[in-house]
């Protein structure tokens, strides 16, 4: 399979659904095979195919292709302090993690593919109270630079904010502040969505790639914030 080619088929979108609508123990291992060979083998091609174009953006996000700890997030949710018990994501995530962050809440590139919605992130999402801290102070000390960066016309034009905020002001800012809504934010994530038809079409790690591009001020700002490099 070529570049050129979508890694994903309307097999995978068929597994997704038969998943959500059965999201147990047995169906799972009745079908795992099928998980094997229209979900994890597809992603893991995906992955590798985006590890050069990936390095030209960036040489410190990591695009890794292993099985158990890579870019491919786990299949199995975890429960523990949910109110939905059901064992297995509906959808395949791929995060493409910067080189010192050791979780997802570090600024990262993103792939999320279900039946209901693909879409691609770029950002920060539910960063620890220190980094968040960090992106608010470096927004707060360099508010030129900040709108720099948000208003990117490449950026602009692909992605929109999203995630959760505070309802009052964080602690230190004043509720005039001339960037108070964006600071009162808890996510500093870009959302930039694509069709299942994107998804299949031929190209698709291209699109990703070109998408991931335009985010490229944007990351740039959060890196910058949090003292690492891009």
């Amino acid at each position: 399979m070529t570049d050129g080619d979508s890694h994903f088929s309307q097999d995978t979108f068929a597994f997704l659904a038969g998943l959500a609508a059965s999201n147990n123990r047995q169906w799972f291992m009745d079908n795992k095979q099928r998980y094997e060979d229209e979900v994890r083998t597809p992603a893991i091609n995906f992955i590798e195919a985006m590890a050069p174009k990936l390095e030209r953006i960036s040489k410190h996000f990591i695009a890794s292709g292993k099985k158990s700890g890579g870019s491919l997030m786990r299949v199995y949710r975890d429960v523990r302090f949910s109110r939905d018990k059901t064992p297995y994501k509906d959808n395949i995530g791929i995060q493409f993690r910067h080189a010192l962050g050791r979780d997802a809440h570090a600024p990262g590139y993103y792939v999320h593919i279900s039946v209901d919605r693909c879409f691609v992130g770029a950002g920060a999402w539910r960063p620890d109270a220190d980094v968040l801290a960090k992106i608010r102070r470096a927004m707060d000390d360099n508010a030129r630079a900040w709108k720099k960066a948000r208003d990117d016309m490449g950026f602009q034009r692909t992605y929109y904010l999203a995630g959760e905020s505070l309802k009052r002001p964080p602690r230190g800012y004043a509720k005039d502040h001339p960037l108070i809504e964006v600071l009162k934010r808890k996510d500093f994530i870009g959302i930039s969505e694509v069709s299942n038809d994107d998804v299949l079409r031929g190209g698709f790690v291209d699109n990703v790639a070109g998408r991931f591009t335009s985010a490229g001020p944007y990351m740039r700002f959060l890196c910058r914030a949090l003292g690492v490099g891009f």
